[in-house]
């Protein structure tokens, strides 16, 4: 595998992790509403496991596959070679390490070492060459989205596609992303941002009964081990970000637009395929899509 990482030249992430000027574990964000970006280095495992240890992770990547695979695999035909791209908070990396496996250049950062060090012990088990038989080549940047800025210095080209996955949820300053988006995305390029839905927040606690919850106006997740989000950023203010820096949106899609929403399992519910191809034909279609846990948007500078 055609591998770098940018920790100071070291071989491991590990040995990154043991030089504080480069990797600095984030603050959780305190009751004084203190805003500060999120590293889920400290509960790694937690975060593998309640997000990607079952169905829910299974109905989540299956969305994103179609969305980009399709997306990727036309741009690629189109520009006749392979694509580079850029995963922004990419945490354990699932669909960016697909996309090196289908010959495509990737560069993976996440502030988390822990996160990547998951990340790359797939890329080992996936046997570390595409299905051009080649070397993946992946380039790791373990630092804040801000320091890839000096990181990425020396490379003059720029990214056919960057991903932003649950990410925008999780900075103290989500709208300040774009300017770094605008700087690295090639003219034609696209921009994956996926991104926690407040409104299934609402939602979802309408049809638990947690009204008490709907009427505390203070209410904090605990994000010592919580993966809800105390900071969302809506639909409309993504949209809105999108439009004032000329992007186009060619697509959106609901990541879990029934299953989360069902306490009782019934009949279809049974059966995770099933629900997996529901979940599919449903991501698409107004108004179910707006019902996602997740939204996914695929936009674009020239549609």
């Amino acid at each position: 595998m055609n591998q770098e990482i940018s920790q100071a030249s070291s071989p491991s992430i590990s040995q990154a992790t043991s030089q504080p000027s480069n990797q600095t574990i984030t603050p959780l964000v305190e009751q004084s509403d203190t805003r500060t970006d999120r590293s889920f280095d400290e509960i790694a495992d937690h975060f593998e496991k309640k997000v990607y240890g079952g169905l829910k992770g299974d109905i989540r990547l299956a969305v994103l596959r179609r969305d980009i695979f399709e997306y990727c695999a036309n741009m690629s035909q189109t520009l006749g070679r392979p694509l580079r791209i850029l995963d922004v908070g990419a945490g354990l990396a699932q669909i960016a390490i697909e996309l090196a496996l289908q010959g495509h250049t990737l560069v993976i950062n996440d502030i988390s070492a822990n996160m990547l060090e998951k990340a790359q012990a797939s890329v080992v088990q996936s046997g570390e060459s595409n299905q051009n038989n080649e070397k993946l080549d992946i380039t790791w940047h373990v630092c804040p989205y801000q320091e890839l800025e000096e990181k990425l210095a020396g490379n003059t080209e720029k990214f056919d596609l960057i991903m932003c996955h649950a990410l925008l949820e999780w900075l103290a300053e989500p709208a300040a992303v774009m300017d770094f988006f605008d700087k690295h995305l090639t003219e034609n390029g696209a921009l994956s941002l996926c991104f926690y839905n407040p409104a299934s927040f609402d939602y979802r606690n309408l049809i638990m009964g947690n009204f008490n919850l709907l009427d505390n106006t203070e209410y904090k997740a605990d994000n010592k081990k919580s993966l809800t989000p105390n900071h969302p950023v809506a639909k409309e203010e993504v949209e809105s970000w999108l439009k004032a820096h000329e992007y186009q949106t060619i697509l959106a899609s609901g990541l879990r637009v029934f299953h989360d929403y069902s306490p009782l399992k019934r009949g279809g519910h049974n059966d995770p395929d099933a629900v997996i191809r529901m979940e599919l034909r449903y991501s698409q279609l107004e108004p179910y899509k707006w019902l996602g846990r997740y939204l996914h948007i695929l936009a674009t500078r020239h549609a």
